[in-house]
């Protein structure tokens, strides 16, 4: 097996593993608090960008025609909606703390909505972007009325209303989806040839996401590490996260292969968006509660090493 094929067929994994790596390297090296600060800033620019470019990329492939509304999105809105909801009422009727934040962590995973880098994972798969993005934009746009509402519940001393907690949620979402889209829009009908040229590249929007979850991973991992929890707790949490990973990939295939759309579906249920879920978890619920979407993102990022790995092998 020669290296390209190992780098094509685990490209998440090794970017996982470099986002790891990269993180326990700086932090063994000795910079001045000054870099160290300097660094995490870069971070915060670096992300947004790589994230707007590759979404950009990826829609100047897709026609705004085929961002339609489909069976599978409505189902998968009320699954997710509905089991949200459920682990918010089993968490008024727990007893102990531990149970709390099992519950809690898998109510986080089920309110997160999906990845704006899904559209690109979901091309390199075979499944259909524009239906995936036209989820995209109304799931974040469900997780931004459903997190004020059910977060006061679960955590009535946050102190946060309704309408701010709504404006911060969709201030943080929905400029990493609508400017890449009308940056996408603008250039097909300004300079029609350079989404052309774009498009010649077909893999430039995937090799960005492996940058970008290195990041990410990196981000993760710092967390992780920081994150002072028991044994009890750090596995109540890891089963939340895992458990809510395995069943949304699950249900939604399930659901999407009855519209022909079993990868689109899949990965619009599974793929979150963890950064949002971190935050979530540190500013609205138990700040442990921060860890699931850590976690998270290292599941699904593996499942999603996985499918591309079956997908290049050669078919029998």
């Amino acid at each position: 097996m020669n290296a390209k094929k190992i780098m094509r067929d685990w490209a998440l994994l090794l970017s996982m593993s470099a986002g790891i790596l990269g993180y326990f390297i700086c932090r063994s090296l000795p910079f001045p608090t000054a870099v160290r600060a300097a660094i995490a800033e870069g971070v915060d620019y670096v992300q947004p960008t790589l994230l707007f470019l590759m979404l950009m990329l990826t829609f100047c492939r897709i026609p705004l025609k085929e961002m339609r509304l489909r069976g599978w999105q409505w189902w998968l809105l009320a699954f997710q909606a509905g089991i949200a909801l459920l682990l918010c009422l089993l968490d008024q009727r727990a007893g102990d703390a531990t149970s709390r934040l099992f519950l809690q962590s898998a109510m986080l995973c089920f309110l997160c909505p999906t990845a704006t880098a899904a559209a690109v994972v979901t091309a390199k798969l075979g499944g259909n972007a524009g239906t995936l993005t036209a989820y995209t934009m109304l799931i974040n746009l469900c997780a931004a009325v459903l997190i004020p509402a059910l977060i006061p519940v679960v955590n009535p001393s946050g102190g946060i209303g309704f309408w701010l907690s709504f404006w911060m949620i969709v201030r943080r979402v929905f400029p990493i989806l609508i400017c890449p889209l009308l940056t996408a829009f603008i250039l097909r009908r300004a300079f029609p040839s350079l989404p052309r040229l774009l498009a010649s590249y077909p893999d430039l929007p995937f090799h960005l996401w492996i940058i970008a979850l290195a990041i990410a991973i990196a981000v993760t991992t710092r967390i992780v590490v920081h994150v002072e929890v028991t044994p009890s707790a750090c596995f109540a949490i890891a089963a939340g996260s895992a458990l809510a990973c395995a069943a949304q990939f699950f249900v939604g295939r399930k659901v999407g292969r009855h519209y022909g759309e079993a990868v689109s579906a899949g990965q619009a249920c599974g793929q979150k968006n963890t950064i949002l879920a971190i935050w979530v978890g540190y500013t609205f619920l138990n700040p442990l509660t921060a860890l699931a979407g850590g976690l998270y993102s290292i599941w699904h990022n593996v499942y999603n090493a996985w499918q591309l790995y079956k997908r290049n092998q050669p078919k029998p």
